[in-house]
């Protein structure tokens, strides 16, 4: 990887809510359609995951500032594997990972959907926080989660998507994911489910 390849600009910074990283800033890079988790919405999340956070196995599956997966480890998760098809996204992220001597993760260049097929862990969390535009690849990712059986017996899926895209009417959802909670803010909507199996 080239020094240019790998430079970044960050257009702005958020901050991890809690844990051992508290106050510390991430950078919001310059790449299209990145839309970091804000930190309101982050704290009502980690709050609701509190009391299964700790020791968890983690996956973003659009990573991009990589503050999801960040947050969880700062929170005691015990690994997270960030999935980015945007080159920059990676690299910064990777830049991130480093500089917080954070080796409890992998960050991967890959479209999901691709990895997906080819994955063969269990997971405790699994987060899906496309960009808006690629809310249509909800449904897919879903499918290649059940169809590989990537989950523990019971685990916890965070769904974030854009106030006009209701994803209960594409009929999407396993019976089997129970809603454990839903925010509905001005323009996003978010969803945290429970697949019990």
């Amino acid at each position: 990887m080239s020094k240019n390849k790998s430079r970044f600009s960050a257009v702005g910074k958020i901050r991890i809510i809690g844990g051992k990283w508290k106050g510390r800033k991430i950078p919001i890079i310059q790449c299209a359609n990145v839309r970091p988790t804000t930190n309101r919405i982050r704290e009502m999340l980690f709050s609701w995951l509190a009391p299964i956070i700790s020791g968890a196995i983690c996956l973003d599956c659009f990573a991009g500032s990589g503050a999801l997966g960040l947050e969880s480890l700062s929170r005691g998760a015990n690994k997270v594997t960030f999935l980015d098809n945007k080159y920059m996204c990676i690299t910064a992220l990777m830049t991130i990972i480093r500089s917080f001597l954070e080796y409890n993760s992998e960050v991967i260049y890959t479209d999901c959907r691709s990895w997906l097929r080819r994955a063969i862990a269990a997971y405790d969390v699994i987060f899906l926080d496309p960009p808006f535009q690629d809310n249509v690849i909800i449904p897919e990712v879903i499918f290649l989660l059940e169809r590989y059986n990537l989950f523990k017996k019971e685990s916890w899926i965070y769904i974030e998507t854009s106030k006009n895209k209701n994803i209960f009417n594409v009929n999407i959802i396993p019976s089997y994911w129970f809603l454990y909670r839903k925010k509905t803010t001005q323009s996003i909507v978010c969803y945290l489910f429970v697949r019990k199996l």
